[in-house]
């Protein structure tokens, strides 16, 4: 479970969450909605501790992310929307194998697990392949291929579909609704519910730094107050 309690933020002079609470249980797949600007992405990055609250606190499976940022970033995997953001070796294997590698498995399981993401994102056949040398679109799969290997609690995507074409969007939105029912939480950020709102259990929307709507369905009309595209 990740729980948020009064969170408060700021970038520069800017208040940019303003006591924030919020609850994610063990399996959710909830749709973190808003309009750019509104503070979903920085309200994320305090999930694994990549920033500390100005107050309030973030706690995940009982433990507060600021005290213990190594568990937290074990816990919740990340994938920013820029890909580049995530990525520490040459080739798409190496990249992929980074994470359980630190984990200290053994060869076998990572192997597994490199296999079973790539495979997730339609990425077997560049296993190989420089990054460098990839698309846009081919680097967005690498990079949540490296998430999905770590096997987290909770899985944290911001704006995951930029960039990817069809059969890459079908391919990764089943392995997270696969995820969900295996009880890994999914988290995805997103100023447009056409790609998840139908399978997500809730979607909150964020908007001057505060939870400002839970609707009932991802086509309820007050979405669009909030610069977002009802499905």
């Amino acid at each position: 479970m990740i729980a948020v309690r009064d969170l408060r933020a700021r970038r520069g002079g800017t208040v940019v969450l303003d006591g924030l609470s919020l609850r994610i249980e063990d399996g959710e797949f909830l749709v973190v909605a808003g309009a750019n600007g509104s503070g979903k992405t920085t309200l994320v990055r305090h999930f694994n501790g990549l920033l500390e609250p100005e107050s309030g606190s973030v706690s995940v499976d009982g433990t507060d992310a600021s005290e213990d940022p190594l568990a937290a970033r074990t816990a919740v995997g990340m994938v920013f929307q820029n890909p580049r953001d995530c990525f520490v070796a040459a080739t798409v294997g190496a990249d992929v194998a980074f994470g359980p590698e630190n984990l200290g498995l053994a060869r076998g399981e990572i192997d597994r697990r490199v296999t079973d993401a790539l495979d997730a994102v339609d990425m077997t056949d560049h296993r190989g392949a420089r990054i460098d040398r990839l698309s846009g679109g081919q680097q967005a799969r690498v990079a949540i291929a490296g998430a999905l290997a770590m096997e987290p609690n909770h899985l944290v995507l911001d704006e995951p579909f930029a960039g990817l074409d069809h059969p890459a969007r079908r391919s990764i939105r089943r392995r997270l609704e696969a995820l969900s029912a295996d009880r890994t939480s999914v988290i995805v950020v997103t100023h447009d519910l056409q790609a998840f709102g139908d399978i997500a259990d809730r979607i909150v929307v964020v908007s001057e730094g505060t939870v400002a709507l839970e609707p009932d369905s991802p086509r309820d009309e007050r979405l669009e107050a909030f610069g977002i595209r009802p499905c």
